[in-house]
């Protein structure tokens, strides 16, 4: 069984299609190299990310579907999910055997695989524009934890910076460890070397906090409070529109 061993990062991923197509050499299983344990079974192949032969790749599956469409691998690969590397490659394979765009065929399961992880992912960051609340700190920089299912960071950055042009503001992955910081200029990603809020809570150290913030967060409270008509409750419909997994990083679903 032939195993292919890769750094998981997306570059390494498409390294490691370029050299499956350059050795001839059908993998069986993708893993991690942190994730492979040796076994006598095995014929493990490590593969080490170059930038060149991953945009090779990226640059041939263009010459085959729309850009839109190459776009749904990358989503896909955001999603983490066991097993996605595999779907990815079977995608990529199919899509460099045959002469025409492959990406609309979902008679073919590594296809409608792709598309079904792609739409959750995006699904996900659609919800970050709905759950992320910003908390002011004393520096006047707006940070909002999150806590999404899939790696959604590389997709939110273009639509808080239109939205949030004229604010400094940190959104931070607490599961990931990383974040966007944005300047009022551009976006990047950082990584904090101190972690000063709650990762329960995602509520920041009360000492860095600008000085009317936790005033304002009790505003917003009450005015949700006031809102909310309780004979109506439905505490059913208002988990399918606001999952209860986000409501610790809510200011008004706090008690």
């Amino acid at each position: 069984m032939t195993t292919f061993l890769y750094d998981k990062t997306f570059e390494g991923l498409l390294t490691l299609v370029f050299e499956s197509f350059r050795l001839k050499a059908n993998a069986d299983v993708i893993l991690g190299k942190r994730n492979y344990q040796v076994s006598l079974l095995d014929n493990p192949i490590e593969i080490e990310t170059d930038i060149e032969k991953a945009e090779r790749v990226w640059k041939g599956l263009l010459t085959k579907t729309s850009k839109k469409s190459a776009e749904m691998i990358y989503h896909a690969f955001l999603s983490e999910m066991d097993g996605v590397e595999m779907w990815i490659y079977k995608y990529l394979k199919l899509a460099f055997s045959e002469k025409y765009d492959v990406s609309v065929n979902y008679r073919e399961e590594s296809v409608l695989q792709i598309k079904q992880i792609q739409q959750s992912v995006l699904r996900e960051a659609h919800r970050m524009f709905m759950f992320v609340r910003f908390q002011r700190t004393s520096a006047n920089i707006y940070f909002s934890p999150i806590q999404p299912v899939y790696d959604v960071i590389p997709l939110i950055g273009k639509h808080f910076k239109n939205r949030f042009k004229d604010q400094i503001w940190v959104i931070y992955d607490t599961l990931r460890n990383y974040g966007l910081y944005y300047d009022k200029k551009n976006v990047q990603e950082i990584k904090l070397e101190q972690q000063n809020y709650s990762k329960s809570s995602g509520k920041i150290n009360a000492s860095l906090l600008e000085e009317k913030e936790e005033t304002y967060q009790i505003l917003w409270k009450n005015y949700f409070d006031s809102i909310n008509i309780k004979e109506r409750k439905n505490l059913k419909v208002q988990m399918q529109f606001m999952p209860k997994r986000f409501w610790n990083y809510l200011p008004e679903m706090n008690e």
